[in-house]
């Protein structure tokens, strides 16, 4: 997985890029952000992070239920993790394995376009590493007060 396009435009990537071996799916990975971020700041972040589904969950859908999604306000490439706040909280989280990963159409876009209008914009690899650039986000956040 390159990174470098994104990194060129300001987003952050989190993680060891090196590290190889078995890890958990996307889909655990983000699971276990939730339920950590959701018991530790309850009535905070865990009360206001999302993830928006986009049109990569409908494996077989059909183009009707596709094109109504998009006109209701489904984004293509909309990050995992998307926490509203002074400054917005934007992540993609990929596999702590990054190379057991891909990118799926328009992410990277959607992450640039995100960091160019002031978001916190950033990649992760594993939960680990999104909560490191969660806690960066959270510094920067009280910094700013």
């Amino acid at each position: 997985m390159n990174f470098q396009r994104v990194e060129v435009d300001g987003v952050r990537v989190y993680g060891d890029r090196t590290w190889r071996g078995a890890c958990p799916a996307e889909g655990q990975e983000q699971a276990t952000f939730f339920n950590k971020i959701r018991r530790e700041f309850p009535d905070t972040y865990g009360a206001l992070a999302v993830h928006i589904r986009n049109e990569q969950q409908l494996r077989g859908g059909q183009f009707s239920a596709v094109a109504k999604q998009k006109i209701e306000g489904m984004t293509p490439g909309a990050s995992d993790i998307i926490i509203p706040a002074r400054v917005t909280f934007v992540c993609e989280l990929k596999r702590k394995d990054h190379t057991k990963s891909k990118w799926q159409p328009d992410q990277e876009k959607y992450l640039i376009a995100a960091h160019d209008n002031g978001a916190f914009a950033c990649v992760a690899l594993g939960y680990e590493a999104a909560f490191e650039a969660l806690y960066d986000w959270q510094k920067m956040q009280n910094n700013s007060r």
